[in-house]
């Protein structure tokens, strides 16, 4: 979003692909509204477009609002929108990585694409910009820098790691924090697949230059093919264990005794509990369990809401006294640190964080300031 330059908009795949771009002047100082809807009914038609992500910053609101009077007027039940937390994206968008993803685009652009990406899968998209650049803190710049960068890269490879990735349609960026895998190597295994095709199973990696039989049992459980024709390679079991995992494919893994089972295939009980809860859900994205991003295709008003209705909202800022909550109306409410707990809160970053989907509470609200107060209390 933005006014005086205009609003960027990107359109990409459900693989992140980028397809096309555009620039649109929906709100002042231009207010091209007519032409704005032309490009964008174009797009979700040409492209089938699904859902609209748009950034929270310079302009989002009004942004949104031309969205939703678009969605409804044209009848366009298909889509819905979500508003994306844009910290870093003008960082990435200037970085050699956006360049070299990106060389023929403005940076503008690069940042559009970024946001769709985040709403599709934001740990591959975030990878690209350091940590500090999207606000882990407010006092982020007092603590010794040496010590932040390292402990973050430490908590961004631990991430990439738990979750997995898919490697075929990860980036250089994402492959280089698995573990055993470096940025050349990563570089590498981009080139053998785009020469070579969609890789079927793990261990065609042992062909790709540069990646050997040591890096490769260190990385091949962190690396998941989906629709590979080998069935474990879409599991965390990695290649050291497969020999315990084919031992264990006909029984019934419900009811087996954990204890017995270890001994008998003398192997330690939580790398066998580890290896069991992998072949009860193969292909398994722990992100699963996390609240779903919260898409809308209205907008509410403060004359909509009332004292104690309930509803679902994504955390937007959190400060010392409290977090600010998009509850979907031009201004984010306020759940104050005394609203948070049924507890005694030390500070809000104890209960949430920037992007939790949360339901609150509305306690109080000022029509005339257009403030809203929330609470979480017997509520989360």
């Amino acid at each position: 979003p933005g006014f005086r330059t205009g609003c960027k908009i990107a359109v990409i795949d459900e693989y992140g692909k980028f397809l096309d771009y555009a620039t649109i002047f929906p709100t002042k100082p231009r207010e091209d509204v007519v032409g704005s809807r032309k490009v964008m009914t174009k797009f979700i038609h040409q492209y089938q477009v699904q859902v609209i992500a748009i950034g929270n910053g310079t302009a989002s609101r009004e942004t949104q609002q031309f969205v939703v009077d678009l969605i409804q007027d044209q009848n366009l039940k298909q889509i819905s929108y979500a508003i994306v937390n844009e910290a870093g994206a003008s960082i990435y968008s200037a970085s050699k990585i956006a360049e070299k993803e990106f060389p023929k685009l403005d940076v503008s652009i690069r940042g559009a694409i970024s946001i769709g990406r985040r709403l599709q899968d934001p740990l591959a998209e975030l990878v690209k910009i350091e940590p500090k650049n999207i606000g882990v803190g407010q006092y982020q710049h007092d603590v010794n820098q040496k010590q932040l960068t390292e402990k973050l890269q430490n908590v961004v490879e631990d991430s990439v790691n738990s979750v997995g990735v898919n490697l075929n349609t990860a980036s250089t960026s994402l492959l280089s924090y698995v573990s055993g895998i470096s940025p050349r190597v990563a570089e590498n295994i981009v080139k053998h697949k785009e020469a070579n095709g969609a890789f079927t199973t793990r261990q065609q990696l042992l062909d790709v230059k540069g990646l050997g039989p040591k890096a490769y049992q260190q990385a091949a459980g962190f690396l998941r093919i989906p629709d590979g024709t080998f069935w474990l390679d879409n599991t965390a079991v990695h290649p050291e264990s497969y020999e315990i995992a084919f031992k264990l494919k006909d029984k019934d893994l419900n009811t087996l005794d954990l204890e017995a089972a270890a001994q008998q295939l003398q192997v330690g009980e939580l790398t066998l509990k580890d290896i069991i809860e992998e072949l009860k859900k193969p292909g398994r994205d722990l992100r699963e369990d996390l609240p779903p991003v919260v898409l809308r295709s209205d907008v509410l008003s403060i004359s909509d809401l009332k004292e104690n209705m309930v509803l679902k909202g994504t955390v937007r800022n959190v400060v010392d006294f409290g977090a600010f909550v998009d509850i979907g109306i031009k201004n984010d409410g306020l759940v104050h640190i005394s609203q948070l707990a049924d507890r005694f809160v030390k500070h809000p970053s104890e209960i949430v964080q920037v992007g939790d989907v949360v339901e609150v509470r509305i306690i109080n609200i000022d029509k005339k300031t257009e403030k809203v107060g929330l609470s979480m209390r017997k509520v989360h």
